[in-house]
């Protein structure tokens, strides 16, 4: 993994694309992703939180229509994106910008999504992904102790009763 200041965000940023081209393009999924964008609530508490101090942040997500976290979570950043005029979101491809994601690996491994919240100089504030941290701990704790169809449903009900309020809370802590 090479040092994250010698990755030219501006060109990265300036490549990305916007989540409504990224899912029009979907190969894989993109019902879900449709989906979850469509229902997605964005609480009061989040849009005051986001445009009381991310004017001008910027969302820049890794991400492959394939992924079920990405699929889960994104959108709803996506929502977020969308209603609050301080704050723009693209994403880029993962398998395209191998460059992008090795500089954030987890544990070593290309898990994605993840979302990386940059100034409007485009300088990181931090980043987040690949789940919330709860639902992280829980994936970490069953990976080896339960079959992986089991485990998926698990984790889409998690996703489904959260509703994406833990992944907004994450993220905007990182505006902060």
């Amino acid at each position: 993994m090479s040092d994250r200041a010698t990755l030219d965000m501006t060109r990265v940023w300036n490549e990305a694309i916007p989540y409504a081209d990224f899912v029009s393009d979907a190969q894989k999924n993109r019902s879900l992703w449709e989906g979850v964008y469509r229902i997605s609530k964005i609480p009061d508490w989040a849009l005051e939180a986001a445009c009381e101090t991310a004017k001008g942040v910027r969302l820049l997500a890794i991400v492959e229509d394939w992924c079920g976290d990405a699929s889960n979570t994104v959108p709803v950043l996506a929502k977020l994106g969308e209603l609050a005029d301080c704050l723009e979101m693209r994403l880029v491809k993962r398998d395209e910008n191998l460059d992008v994601m090795d500089h954030y690996l987890t544990n070593g491994s290309r898990s994605i999504p993840i979302v990386i919240v940059l100034s409007e100089q485009l300088e990181e504030l931090g980043h987040w992904g690949p789940r919330p941290r709860e639902l992280q701990q829980w994936v970490m704790d069953n990976k080896n102790t339960m079959p992986s169809e089991e485990r998926y449903k698990w984790v889409r009900r998690w996703y489904a009763k959260d509703k994406g309020e833990s992944t907004l809370r994450e993220v905007l802590e990182l505006v902060h």
